[in-house]
């Protein structure tokens, strides 16, 4: 058996993952952290994007997640998101709309625009995206 660990992801809300996996890469808040097992310890501000981990069974899933912290230790990996959603629960042609609409208003911003919750829709979109298209590639 290949060494495994430990991956918990949960919001505010719900638990969504709790189970042995053999690699996990998260988005951080400076760009992606891949994870295997006997990682070194490290705690991590989380940005938004794509979860992805790989099952003992080789079988691929993702999640798209937006905000947070990420604690690693050697035998496991928690993730505190501020929000989360499996692939499979995203609206792919709805998360592509909402996109749309949220670089037209930072493209064309109006006056009463505000700039840093336009840029946190748009990047919240792109992360559903984005784990939606993982999701089904992997299907």
């Amino acid at each position: 058996m290949a060494a495994t660990l430990r991956l918990e992801v949960v919001t505010p809300e719900r638990m969504l993952i709790k189970e042995q996996v053999l690699a996990v890469t998260v988005p951080g808040l400076g760009g992606e952290l891949g994870i295997l097992p006997e990682h070194a310890p490290l705690l991590s501000e989380l940005g938004c994007g794509p979860l992805t981990f790989t099952l003992e069974t080789g079988q691929k899933k993702s999640l798209s997640i937006c905000g947070g912290y990420v604690e690693v230790l050697p035998d496991r990996v928690r993730v505190l998101a501020t929000l989360a959603e499996f692939a499979d629960e995203i609206d792919v042609k709805r998360a592509e709309e909402a996109l749309k609409r949220a670089e037209e208003r930072v493209l064309h911003p109006t006056a009463d625009l505000d700039t840093a919750r336009a840029l946190n829709a748009m990047k919240r979109a792109q992360a559903r995206v984005a784990a939606a298209k993982l999701g089904s590639a992997k299907s």
